[in-house]
């Protein structure tokens, strides 16, 4: 996976995908802390650890997609958002296209405990943030666990 833009910035990057067909499209998540912990979801049929988020609905903000991402993929319904953490487009290769997604990233906390629901195909984990940023799948994932981790020390020293 390769960052083309960090808040906006070029980034240079190897056009050799050229030849797959280009699909663009946004997407939003959040990392969600509580007591020190980043949630992260497990995926076993992928072997991946990877942040909670998906596609941006029309009509929908950034915002609002990110909130409704994570309380569907994690099952954790009482969320707050407590930071913008900027945004990121990143490209890769993927069942024969190249895709090109936006994404959008917030600091979440969890309000209060417990679970409804959630997507099977993820197991939720609370990690250290040491942990999180070590297990992370992808690489810009641990970019916004970095972020996150930043936001969350600026605000404690206010």
């Amino acid at each position: 996976m390769k960052i083309l833009f960090d808040q906006g910035t070029p980034i240079p990057l190897s056009t050799s995908n050229s030849h797959l067909p280009i699909h663009h499209y946004k997407a939003a998540g959040g990392v969600v802390v509580h007591n020190q912990k980043v949630l992260v979801l497990y995926r076993p049929q992928r072997q991946e650890v990877r942040l909670p988020k998906g596609h941006i609905e029309a009509g929908e903000q950034p915002a609002e997609a990110a909130l409704r991402e994570v309380k569907e993929e994690s099952g954790y319904q009482h969320l707050k958002i407590l930071s913008d953490l900027g945004q990121q487009t990143v490209a890769f290769d993927h069942n024969d296209e190249h895709i090109v997604r936006t994404e959008y990233y917030f600091l979440m906390g969890l309000v209060a405990e417990g679970q409804t629901g959630g997507e099977g195909q993820f197991e939720p984990i609370w990690l250290s943030w040491e942990a999180a940023l070590k297990e992370m799948t992808f690489d810009s994932e641990q970019e916004w666990i970095r972020r996150a981790k930043q936001a969350m020390n600026q605000e404690m020293n206010w």
